[in-house]
């Protein structure tokens, strides 16, 4: 490894500017395909480092890319800044404080995620221009991670097909390159179509479309027994057919979220559960019409990649927490349960530590974690292209991921930090990959022979389009 030094040294001399950037997005939560404020603010960003900047990428308003550099290698570091919704939440107070009701909040950290992609491309920019090194290095601002699969639209469009190899990270109680494991998912909308009457006076003439997504629910908790021990099937009412219970209701939708650890058996469960859709409607003398909103991938991973990453890691040691930081850690582990803590060490393969507030080492790349696993759209980048990600402590180990909890300290000193180490640690793997080219066509070919074997099919059907109304709506 050469020479990544400087490169950190170029991520250090940034850190104020991102972390206000960082900042700037979590005081203006924005959920999926909303995030305009949010990407302004990364734009401002992009022309300050000078970067050729393209926007409305794949279609998508909130999509951007900042290039640097010329001819070489194309190394891509992934980016995002969308929030969640409900989750808002005072920062640095260890207790449930909305600012104000229902409102969104940064229940994921990606405020931080964003930034500091941003912020190691742009060191690596300036990087390869004070070594004269051929290489472009690219800041891909990708919008709508959680649920509404933007980068698999992108992926489907052809936005990474030069790339080279894609780096990113995220936010987590512990350090350590991410394992290349995660759920493909899709999620469906069932609309049953039935006919209203007078629930008292005329009930036989109705037809319940209601009836029709509760029968169908019940087809799917038994579907449930009899699927892979990995596979998951949640669902959500987006139109219960109405308020009022003296009408038959006419219309009814449900979201149905289908998960499962690769793309073909995701396939099988999706055909499962249309045909159980249409049972539910043959009972209940109804019509029922599927629109397929988002789907993701499963995580492949690379072994070259993770490797080199592992390495910048060992060299850089974990975040450097002080007393302060493990001061608010322990006030927001008083709001945890037991439980939370050990899942937190489970899911990193290491031995439970009850009175360790903040992560102080690093995961060995080969190590057997536990617990269940999440969904995310940077399983179609790796099927593109060879992939790699970080996991680095931003938060109290413990801290569960989608809760308030995790959105009081998105602005915390401890979360800064995080985010600046993740910089260094992406920086540091993309400047390896410049100055070895022999390293990264090891990596290329690892990922080719893969596709050789399993070839990628988009799990976005080709006439799906970004639900850019659906979620301004919400």
């Amino acid at each position: 490894m050469k020479n990544t030094d400087r490169v950190w040294d170029l991520v250090d001399a940034r850190r104020d500017d991102y972390v206000g950037l960082s900042d700037r997005v979590f005081d203006q939560p924005e959920i999926a395909y909303t995030e305009f404020k949010s990407v302004a603010e990364h734009k401002k960003m992009l022309e300050q480092e000078g970067f050729r900047i393209k926007e409305g990428i794949a279609g998508i308003p909130t999509a951007i890319v900042g290039e640097a550099g010329d001819e070489g290698p194309v190394i891509a570091i992934l980016g995002e800044f969308d929030a969640l919704p409900e989750l808002g939440q005072v920062a640095g107070v260890a207790e449930h404080q909305p600012v104000e009701a229902g409102g969104p909040g940064h229940g994921c950290g990606h405020n931080l995620l964003g930034s500091a992609a941003l912020m190691a491309a742009s060191a690596v920019k300036d990087y390869l221009a004070e070594r004269g090194l051929k290489g472009r290095v690219r800041y891909y601002g990708c919008p709508a991670e959680e649920g509404g699969a933007a980068k698999t639209f992108m992926v489907r469009e052809g936005v990474f097909d030069d790339v080279d190899a894609a780096i990113s990270w995220h936010p987590a109680t512990f350090t350590a390159v991410n394992e290349a494991r995660s759920l493909a998912n899709t999620r469906i909308d069932f609309t049953f179509h039935g006919r209203a009457a007078h629930a008292a006076g005329a009930p036989e003439l109705g037809r319940s479309a209601l009836d029709a997504i509760e029968l169908m629910n019940v087809g799917v908790n038994y579907m449930r027994e009899h699927m892979p021990d990995e596979a998951r099937v949640h669902y959500a009412y987006l139109d219960a057919g109405g308020i009022a219970p003296n009408v038959v209701q006419s219309r009814a939708t449900v979201r149905q979220l289908v998960r499962a650890r690769d793309l073909s058996e995701l396939r099988g469960l999706i055909a499962r559960v249309r045909k159980i859709a249409e049972g539910a409607a043959l009972m209940t003398e109804t019509e029922v019409e599927t629109h397929v909103v988002s789907g993701v991938s499963n995580l492949i991973g690379n072994r070259p990649l993770e490797e080199i990453m592992q390495r910048n890691m060992e060299r850089l040691g974990p975040p450097d927490f002080d007393d302060h930081d493990r001061e608010f850690a322990e006030k927001i582990r008083a709001t945890l349960s037991e439980d939370n803590i050990t899942v937190s060490f489970r899911r990193i393969g290491a031995e439970v530590n009850p009175d360790l507030a903040l992560c102080d080492f690093i995961a060995p790349l080969d190590r057997h974690s536990e617990g269940g696993e999440g969904s995310t759209d940077v399983g179609d980048v790796s099927w593109a292209v060879p992939t790699v990600q970080a996991r680095v402590a931003t938060c109290a180990v413990g801290t569960p991921f989608h809760t308030w909890q995790l959105t009081a300290q998105g602005k915390a000193p401890a979360a800064h930090k995080g985010m600046t180490h993740a910089a260094k640690i992406m920086a540091g793997t993309a400047i390896d990959l410049f100055e070895d080219q022999e390293v990264l066509q090891t990596a290329i070919d690892a990922h080719n022979t893969k596709l050789g074997r399993d070839p990628y099919a988009c799990p976005i059907p080709d006439d799906v389009t970004p639900p850019l109304k659906a979620m301004s709506n919400q």
